[in-house]
């Protein structure tokens, strides 16, 4: 049976009565004071600091959330850009090749020109300083025969013919 309810417990010689009776005034000096109020309200404020810091989070995160759209959206931009620029780059370094290629070609071919005509030329005065050489080698051996005919006093008419023709054919 419980001490609550032996008479004894009821006695003011009782210590565990004083216990109860301190007890009971403590609890109520403590609701008079507000105690529970002034708890119930510092765990209200510490609800609403925690309830403001995890709207703050939430917020955060909704921003973080955003940049990070925003730069997967520059990224994928920049990309776009980079590839549009190297096809760029390869399309413009093909046409210069093409382009240089038809110039060497072309130069190539101004050069082939040029080598045939100065080979033409050298062909050609080559030709005149071999008839020239020849037309003064006849001469000299014509002159020679001659001198000889005439030292001897002979004369051949075929020969005279050939000398007024040489003239002729030399030029």
């Amino acid at each position: 049976m419980p001490a609550f309810f032996d008479s004894y417990f009821w006695s003011f010689s009782n210590a565990e009565l004083w216990v109860g009776v301190g007890l009971l005034l403590f609890i109520a000096i403590v609701v008079r004071a507000g105690v529970p109020k002034m708890v119930a309200a510092q765990l209200d404020a510490k609800a609403a600091t925690i309830q403001a810091d995890l709207d703050e989070a939430a917020r955060l995160r909704a921003e973080a959330e955003a940049m990070l759209a925003d730069l997967r959206i520059q990224r994928e931009d920049a990309e776009r850009q980079a590839a549009e620029m190297l096809k760029a780059a390869k399309a413009d370094a093909e046409r210069l090749a093409i382009e240089a290629k038809a110039k060497l070609e072309e130069q190539i071919t101004r050069r082939a020109a040029l080598a045939e005509r100065k080979i033409a030329s050298a062909e050609a005065q080559a030709a005149a300083e071999v008839k020239a050489a020849a037309a003064e080698l006849s001469a000299q051996a014509a002159e020679t025969i001659l001198a000889a005919r005439v030292a001897a006093g002979q004369a051949d008419p075929t020969v005279d013919t050939a000398i007024k023709g040489l003239a002729a054919r030399l030029q």
